[in-house]
């Protein structure tokens, strides 16, 4: 159950760990979430752009909600990825997080068929009602092709079941603007993806980052989020430097969109943290020289034991 609104910190897109395309490796999610646990994260969040949720079969999304749920064990707010071409899917999946505790779900637009403003609205003015949970608005119009209008937000948020937005569109103005539209909702969190925004985001009134990275080095974005936060700007620009450094080497490595994702779990398998850095398809994880790229980038991190040395 989400105590406070709105809901507020750092909220770690999991990767889903993955044996191969159709089994969870729950060894390496239970080491995962104890990992971000330990790292002071404020909540976590499932089946994300980060977490391959298209990728992955229905049978694998909602064995990821039960074994999340179960591994937090109510300790963190949970919100779990609900985003589908279907609207019935979409509320199937989210009846299955919400018997298994979870507490919020996140929707971007349904994607392949782009939709128009007001018939965006309209969806969501039908799928809303029939989610058992409080709703997060997910902008990633890199993925869907499609963007919430600022005003579309406000439409849709008028039902006081819409509890926040996350946004990754790395567009600044337009996170302010939506910020500015939703001001009179102060119950409302405005959440920003990209993680090398997290602290100007903050800084200008965001709740949170939902970054990343974090699965990775949890204690540096929350860092971050309690530097911004405190207005201690010469620690803003300390950490920024470690996020710029972690967002230019680890997930460049390669020539494709793929590269975040096949970075980031190349590092968490190099860091121990999940056993294999398997990606489902129609990707492939990185191959050796790739491999010793990550490895470098690393190895110029101030790591001890696993931790950024911050």
């Amino acid at each position: 159950m989400i105590k406070n609104y709105p809901l507020c910190g750092i909220i770690p897109p999991l990767v889903t760990p993955l044996k191969d395309n159709e089994t969870l490796d729950v060894e390496s999610l239970e080491r995962l979430i104890e990992h971000l646990i330990a790292g002071g994260v404020h909540g976590l969040f499932i089946l994300g752009t980060t977490g391959e949720e298209q990728s992955l079969s229905y049978g694998v999304r909602q064995q990821m909600i039960r074994e999340s749920a179960r591994i937090n064990h109510g300790r963190l707010p949970l919100l779990v990825c609900v985003t589908d071409t279907s609207i019935v899917e979409s509320i199937r999946l989210a009846r299955v997080a919400a018997d298994c505790g979870a507490d919020g779900v996140v929707s971007a637009p349904p994607y392949y068929f782009a939709t128009g403003q007001p018939e965006l609205a309209q969806f969501y003015e039908e799928l809303v009602p029939q989610l058992p949970l409080p709703v997060f608005l997910y902008n990633m119009p890199s993925h869907v092709k499609v963007s919430f209008a600022p005003d579309t937000v406000r439409r849709i948020a008028q039902n006081p079941q819409v509890i926040g937005f996350k946004d990754s569109s790395a567009n600044a103005v337009y996170f302010q603007s939506v910020m500015y539209k939703m001001k009179e909702r102060p119950d409302f969190a405005m959440l920003v993806g990209p993680e090398e925004m997290t602290g100007e985001s903050v800084l200008m009134g965001a709740h949170g980052g939902i970054n990343g990275g974090a699965n990775m080095f949890p204690e540096l974005y929350v860092s971050m989020y309690d530097a911004a936060r405190n207005h201690d700007i010469e620690r803003v620009f300390l950490l920024q430097k470690y996020i710029m450094q972690i967002s230019t080497s680890i997930y460049t490595v390669g020539k494709h969109g793929s590269s975040y994702l096949k970075g980031l779990k190349c590092a968490l398998s190099l860091l121990g943290v999940i056993n294999d850095d398997f990606v489902a398809s129609p990707f492939y994880k990185f191959e050796e020289p790739e491999r010793e790229k990550i490895r470098q980038a690393l190895a110029s991190l101030p790591i001890k034991e696993g931790k950024l040395c911050i």
